[in-house]
């Protein structure tokens, strides 16, 4: 994906590589950003932290082939470090909704649905399900990102879809 000699040339100082390098997954890091934040001020916070964050620690990257799951890494701690600081989980303002139901960013109310129940799960759970379907990575890839055996992440994913089937019959059931 991204040529070892990109990553050497800005693990040397190299600002302009390193913004190219940036510049390649910011939009994947600010869509889960905002899937933990659920404010796109915040979103853009917990993105420009990241990336500074990856900014001052560039030469510890060994591999190449995992400098994307690296900066995930990165935006994901950086991202539970934000909300614990919060102390709260910030609820979707509405002209946040505005902009979501707007046709640039055509959501259906299903979907708003899942959002708001993906929200709800623990953390652990919200994690896989935003890696695994989100950002459509494998559960060996998920287990290194998060640095857990693959068995973890195949249970939190089974529970979290468990708890989200759930959650669809009871809204269901009381329509």
């Amino acid at each position: 994906m991204f040529h070892s000699n990109l990553l050497k040339k800005a693990q040397k100082g190299n600002d302009l590589v390193f913004l190219e390098l940036i510049d390649h997954d910011k939009e994947k890091l600010y869509r889960i950003a905002f899937t933990y934040v659920k404010n796109e001020s915040d979103a853009l916070d917990v993105v420009q932290e990241t990336i500074y964050k990856a900014y001052t620690s560039i030469k510890n990257v060994k591999e190449t082939a995992y400098f994307s799951t690296w900066l995930t890494r990165i935006l994901i701690n950086t991202a539970l470090d934000f909300i614990k600081k919060k102390s709260k989980v910030v609820p979707i303002e509405q002209d946040s909704l505005e902009r979501v139901e707007s046709p640039q960013n055509p959501f259906s109310e299903d979907k708003l649905d899942l959002l708001e129940a993906i929200e709800e799960l623990e953390e652990k759970y919200k994690t896989v399900i935003v890696l695994r379907f989100y950002q459509d990575l494998t559960v060996k890839q998920i287990a290194e990102l998060l640095e857990c055996p693959e068995g973890t992440v195949k249970t939190n994913l089974h529970r979290a879809i468990n708890r989200l089937k759930i959650r669809f019959k009871e809204s269901c059931i009381n329509e």
